[in-house]
């Protein structure tokens, strides 16, 4: 079975007057829709990108959409500590305040194990887990010390569950972003932040179609129940609920946005 995508939902306000950082939110996978889902929803939002031309594109997209002072950016490289200190530096001297912040920064690729040198392998764990580290970090220290509480929400892969040729590196990175969740939102309730990720599937979007074969992209397909990859849009919009108040008793949680059935 084959479905259409559902319609897209409006916004409704859900996080108005919220200021939120987004990483790896250039073009149009995850990280975009989110960013665009953020502000439909009344957030004002700096997006992040270690391309700099695609980030200047779709801040000025945005900001046409949204108003400029809505959308604020800045180039960051994730696996750089003094480029993410510069990154929420820049969202609270801009908006004020920090409340939410989206990691969707990661690095993928294939190879099998016995082929992969140390440095695709570190390069992998640094961006997808490292990158996610250093940002959590970033964000629960300003948090803390705020004391106005706050959301993470990360951005793990089904693969952290289950296994796929070629995808060691990628998968013990998102698996270990699953385990930092857990483990940072145990020490971040006691002040009142909330850390909980989701774990998509499959989402397509034009970037990742260039680095996926056709036969593998029918395989992965062929397992999800709907017939159909993911819209990244449907990714944003459990983002969004993870960001909202909707979910305000849920902390440590990883939630598939998935309809694989094998």
């Amino acid at each position: 079975m084959t479905s259409a995508p559902p319609p897209y939902l409006p916004g409704h306000r859900l996080l108005a007057g919220r200021t939120a950082v987004v990483t790896a939110a250039a073009g149009a996978g995850i990280g975009g829709a989110t960013a665009k889902r953020l502000l439909e929803e009344g957030a004002s939002v700096v997006v992040s990108d270690a391309h700099a031309r695609r980030l200047k594109e779709s801040e000025a997209e945005l900001a046409a959409e949204f108003g400029a002072d809505r959308v604020t950016s800045l180039p960051c490289d994730v696996t750089d500590e003094a480029q993410v200190t510069a990154l929420f530096d820049l969202a609270e001297e801009r908006h004020g305040r920090l409340d939410i912040v989206v990691n969707n920064a990661g690095l993928g690729g294939t190879a099998d194990l016995v082929d992969m040198p140390d440095e695709q392998w570190d390069k992998v764990l640094d961006v997808t887990l490292n990158g996610t580290f250093r940002c959590t970090r970033a964000a629960l220290r300003r948090m803390k010390a705020a004391g106005d509480g706050g959301v993470i929400v990360n951005n793990a892969s089904v693969i952290g569950w289950r296994a796929q040729k070629g995808q060691s590196h990628y998968a013990a990175a998102k698996a270990g972003v699953m385990a930092l969740t857990r483990c940072a939102a145990l020490e971040a309730a006691e002040y009142g932040v909330r850390v909980n990720a989701v774990s998509p599937s499959l989402a397509m979007h034009p970037h990742l179609v260039k680095v996926t074969t056709p036969e593998l992209l029918e395989e992965l397909t062929a397992r999800e129940a709907f017939g159909r990859y993911a819209e990244p849009w449907e990714v944003a919009n459990v983002i969004v609920f993870l960001a909202s108040g909707y979910s305000s008793y849920m902390t440590g949680e990883i939630l598939s946005v998935s309809s694989q059935h094998a």
